[in-house]
């Protein structure tokens, strides 16, 4: 249904002027002053620029002057905020929480037409209401809408459009009744050498007054040697906060480290049962916005719910990463698309409208109810890598739901940039291991069978320190709950000296190559990927072992897949980073090595599978005590 009314400027006056001076009784609107029952500010523009003012608005016709709290639509244009960060989630709404019925509250001077626009679960759209504007002076006006339709997905946005004249729009913002809770937000941002990346976040989120009112607490956890503290800046960018950030140092017991004593303090603080936990990365480009609708959906909530913000790319950054994810256990694999997610979308010529349920949420921003901390405990001392997953579905396995909010997000480093190829893949490989025997039917065959099929694909492809990798990740899992003693410190130290004695992970600079190597050498690219896949790897291996295999070749990240790299003898492959080289050359007293240090391993845990699946969910208990992790602190 679509209502439309009409007001002239002394209508409107009157109505703003009853509204100011009107008791606030229950269910009665409220001065704007009470954040608790912003839903989700409207922005006009990006806060940096960096990231591209399309995703918070757009003019469809004519011209419009926009800031980042103020538009003004010239004559005969229309502005519209369909865009990624303008729209509102109406279907996680009305699926997770108790709203109903919303409010669009706008401030404005001029004339035009306020509209407020809908899509449903397949992106059809509809108009909800309108308004006439005609206002000589700055006024307050109101549109309404009600969330009843949305159950399966579909988002809520809004439009302005102008005739003969201009009109101004500010201050906007979506208010609902007050949340059931009105708990504040404590941040928690772990750190780890990368100082400047951790100031600049820390700024944006305090520069954002109106966003500070809703967070008690900043946790900053600096686990480096190059400290946030030591930049000129810091003292300024603390006294945005007006002592509400807390500075810790302690030693680098990685992102898991980082995160759980955050979390540690927030729980053991008076108020820490009645608090959301909202943890965020360091290398982050924040959008301040994102903890005010986090911790606004965390209230609203029916039900304590953890609730996720999605990833941008940094790099790219008009794409979303995921619309909502989960894992793979039997097979290990992290970051699975749910049924309907996008991923890897460019929000510019794309959005989605669908509603979908997440398994869990990376910690680049995720925000955790007390709650879910008082039922399950802290995380894993898994130091990094798969601690975000394990804790996710541990909650779910107890009851908490998990919501990727769209709408809220990070920029992040964008994945596809970072090379494989490298220590933490380790703590990747470890940790997918254990969660999968803490929270699945885990099997010791099945998963001897996928691991078999990566470290053959290393071997293939020359990346014998990849192998030797996989095979320590392995065998510290099969030695059970008291490798995560020192909370991972000892092995980020052994997995680096093994790593340093495959020549094939050194990364080498144009330099290393030489101009007359590198002037030679070919760029061979990939002819695609083979139809019979088996049989290519069988053939791939006989030619290896042969010594059949051709010459050296220059490889582009993009191409450097198994099948293409093991046609030759020698590869020199572009990281995918795009700032250095790895050389990879055939070895085959390395090859057979490694291939039989997989076999005897792959037999024990084929072996041994069910008895470590229960040694790791015995120990479960004991590892996410808080006196666990104070142990690890003062270690």
């Amino acid at each position: 249904m679509i209502q439309e009314t009409q007001y002239t400027e002394a209508q409107l006056r009157m109505a703003t002027e009853h509204y100011h001076d009107a008791p606030a009784a229950e269910g009665a609107q409220v001065p704007r002053a009470d954040i608790w029952r912003v839903v989700q500010r409207v922005m006009f523009a990006s806060p940096s620029p960096k990231a591209p003012d399309q995703l918070y608005r757009k003019g469809l016709w004519g011209a419009v002057r926009c800031e980042r709290h103020r538009a003004v639509i010239e004559p005969d244009a229309r502005l519209s905020t369909n865009t990624y960060f303008g729209r509102l989630p109406a279907g996680y709404l009305q699926r997770w929480t108790g709203v109903r019925d919303l409010e669009a509250v706008f401030r404005v001077r001029g004339a035009g037409r306020l509209e407020i626009h809908a899509s449903d679960a397949e992106g059809q759209p509809r108009i909800l209401s309108t308004l006439e504007v005609r206002a000589e002076t700055e006024q307050e006006v109101r549109l309404p809408a009600v969330l009843d339709r949305f159950m399966d997905g579909g988002l809520i946005w809004v439009e302005a459009v102008t005739a003969g004249e201009e009109l101004t729009i500010e201050d906007c913002r979506w208010v609902a009744a007050a949340p059931p809770r009105t708990r504040p937000t404590s941040v928690v941002i772990c750190t780890y050498n990368r100082a400047d990346d951790c100031l600049a976040t820390m700024r944006a989120l305090g520069e954002d007054s109106e966003v500070l009112r809703l967070v008690d607490h900043v946790y900053v956890v600096d686990q480096g040697t190059d400290t946030v503290r030591s930049r000129e800046d810091f003292d300024k960018v603390a006294a945005l906060y007006e002592g509400k950030l807390h500075y810790l140092q302690q030693p680098n017991l990685g992102g898991a480290g980082g995160f759980s004593r955050g979390m540690y303090e927030v729980t053991g603080q008076e108020t820490g049962k009645q608090a959301n936990i909202l943890l965020m990365d360091d290398d982050v480009l924040l959008e301040p916005e994102t903890v005010l609708r986090m911790t606004a959906f965390a209230n609203q909530a029916s039900e304590p719910t953890i609730v996720g913000g999605q990833m941008l790319y940094l790099y790219h950054p008009n794409r979303l990463h995921v619309s909502a994810e989960t894992a793979d256990l039997p097979r290990l694999r992290p970051g699975v698309p749910t049924d309907g997610a996008q991923n890897n979308i460019d929000l510019t010529k794309k959005l989605p409208h669908k509603r979908v349920n997440a398994g869990y949420n990376a910690w680049w921003s995720c925000l955790i109810p007390a709650e879910v901390v008082d039922r399950i405990g802290l995380p894993l001392p898994m130091f990094f890598q798969w601690d975000d997953i394990e804790y996710g579905i541990r909650a779910g396995g107890h009851g908490f739901a998990t919501v990727t909010l769209p709408g809220a997000a990070v920029w992040h480093a964008d994945f596809t940039w970072k090379d494989w190829d490298d220590w933490a893949r380790y703590f990747s490989l470890r940790n997918s291991l254990i969660t999968s025997a803490l929270h699945s039917d885990f099997d010791g065959k099945q998963a001897s069978v996928v691991l078999a099929k990566q470290l053959t694909n290393y071997l293939v492809s020359m990346q014998y320190g990849m192998a030797a990798t996989l095979l320590k990740a392995l065998e510290d899992f099969l030695s059970g709950p008291d490798v995560l003693a020192d909370g991972g410190v000892s092995a980020a130290a052994e997995i680096r000296a093994l790593r340093n004695d495959y020549p094939d992970t050194h990364r080498r600079t144009p330099e290393d190559i030489g101009v007359d190597r590198a002037r030679t050498m070919p760029i061979v690219r990939d002819a695609g990927t083979p139809s019979l896949m088996m049989a290519t790897l069988a053939k791939r291996l006989v030619y290896l072992i042969l010594g059949r295999n051709l010459g050296e070749v220059a490889v582009s990240a993009k191409d450097a897949n198994w099948w293409h790299v093991s046609r030759f003898n020698t590869v020199v492959v572009t990281d995918s980073a795009q700032d250095a080289f790895r050389v990879r050359q055939f070895d085959k007293a390395v090859l057979i090595r490694l291939a039989r240090e997989g076999a005897q391993l792959f037999k024990r845990l084929t072996k041994e599978g069910a008895t470590v699946r229960e040694e790791w969910r015995a120990a479960m208990p004991r590892l996410t005590t808080r006196e666990n992790w104070e142990r690890l602190y003062h270690s």
